[in-house]
Order: structure tokens, then C-alpha cells, then sequence
């Protein structure tokens, strides 16, 4: 569904499989692919709770959440013209009792609302490093929501472990030539990697995302799960992103 929102070259969209709407604008990143599967992906309390998405965004992946738990869900994000979309669309879903957005700096977020005070973490960072952006003319907007201008990969997880209680959990989509480095910043933070997941384009195709899950405190052991596929050879999602119902 697409339809007029509130602002210059916004609409108002579905979330993918769902009724929830969405506010985007053409001027700003858009939600994903990515977010849907990390808001599946990622382990969740269902009765209660404290859950943080880093890097929100227009707030798609707490809006998802939303539907998997009674927990309070906070979503951060540093852009005021994005995270303003995100308030307005939890308004939007009269998702206001369960689910805010603070605009600011997530690195600054543990002095702000606690230190190990929540049981979920969840990001969809900037990929792609600094230098990278350097080589494209691309909107500022986008250049921060895609690379690591205002937050790193080190700072997100590190963040994430000042934030969590001990058994918390903290759950990323990502990409596959980082996961080396992904894996060690968690070690190194104090929060064992415990469940992955690969994401293909294609079968027979390499991956081109990843889910990784981690707990704060945990023991060592990891489990990889079964890849995902996200389309099959006609172009349609396969039933690992749109289950059939």
C-alpha cells in the first residue's frame, strides 16, 4: 500500500506481511529486507521485558517487534528527519504505550537510560566503513544510515554490552566479509556469539547478509542454523521470507 503521508515526498506503506504501517520518505533510507528478518531472527521475552534497537531508523524493526512482545520497546536514532518518521509512526499504529524513539547518539545511551538494565539489543548498522563513503557523491542521509560516519561496528556492539543484563541478548544483520571482525569485538565485549545465519540471494549464490545473535556472559558454543534463501529461480521470495500462512 502506498499513500500520502504528513510531509513533502513522504507515503505511508505495510510493513512486509503485516498491517502495521510504515512512514517513508523518498529523500531518507527506507526499511528493508534486512529489518524484517533481524525483527524474526532475533530471540524475544513475550510477556515482558526491556528491548533497545539501535540505529532505528524509521522504526521498522521496533514496530515488528511489537508484534512478538508485551516488552517496552526504545528505538535510537541520531538523524532528527528519521527518527521523526519513527514517532510519528507509532503514533501512526497507536503503538505509543509500548514503543518510543529517542533521538540522539546510541553511544551516549547507557548513561542516558542505565547501564545493564535491558534484555534485548538489536541493530541494522552502517556496513560499510568511513573510507568507503569517501568514493561516493551520495545523499548525506543515506551515506550515514549505510556507512560508519557516526557509528562503528566496535561501537554499536560495545554499546549494546553496557546496556544489557547479564543473559541478555543481542541480535545484528550484517555482512558476511565482516564476520571475522564481528565475532571477535563480541568476544572481546563480553558477549558470546551463540546462533548465526547466513542469508542467500539466490541458491547457489554466496551470502550477501547475516544474522548473528550473541549473550552477554554467555558460555562459548555456537549454533549455525540452516541459510536462508530470499528468492527462488522465478524471482519470488521463497517460504523462508514469505511463509505461506
Amino acid at each position: 500500500m502506498h499513500s500520502k503521508a504528513g510531509k513533502k515526498n513522504e507515503r505511508v506503506d505495510f510493513l512486509f506481511q503485516t498491517r502495521l504501517k510504515i512512514i517513508q520518505s523518498d529523500d531518507l533510507f527506507p526499511f528493508s529486507l534486512d529489518s524484517v528478518l533481524l525483527s524474526r531472527f532475533v530471540y524475544v521475552p513475550i510477556r515482558q521485558g526491556r528491548l533497545v534497537d539501535l540505529c532505528t531508523g524509521n522504526g521498522a524493526v521496533p514496530f515488528l517487534l511489537s508484534q512478538r512482545t508485551r516488552g517496552r520497546i526504545t528505538g535510537v536514532e541520531i538523524q532528527p528527519e528519521v527518527c521523526d518518521l519513527a514517532v510519528r509512526g507509532a503514533a501512526l499504529n497507536c503503538l505509543e504505550d509500548q514503543v518510543n524513539f529517542i533521538c540522539g547518539d546510541a553511544k551516549k545511551l547507557p548513561e542516558k537510560m542505565g547501564r545493564h538494565l535491558c534484555d534485548v539489543v538489536t541493530c541494522n548498522p552502517p556496513y560499510f566503513t568511513k573510507e568507503a563513503a569517501r568514493d561516493t557523491k551520495m545523499n548525506p542521509h543515506l551515506a550515514v544510515a549505510r556507512h560508519e560516519i557516526l557509528i562503528t561496528l566496535t561501537d554499536v556492539v560495545r554499546t549494546a554490552a553496557l546496556l544489557l543484563k547479564q543473559g541478555g541478548r543481542l541480535a545484528m544483520v550484517h555482512r558476511p566479509e565482516r564476520l571475522a571482525e564481528i565475532l571477535s569485538v563480541m568476544q572481546e565485549s563480553g558477549i558470546e556469539p551463540k546462533k548465526l545465519q547466513m542469508i542467500h540471494p539466490r541458491k547457489g549464490r554466496q551470502a550477501n547478509m547475516l544474522l548473528i545473535e550473541g549473550t552477554a556472559g554467555g558460555r562459548p558454543g555456537l549454533t549455525v542454523l540452516p541459510p536462508i534463501v530470499v528468492y527462488d529461480r522465478n524471482g519470488h521470495y521463497t517460504e523462508d521470507v514469505w511463509p505461506e500462512k
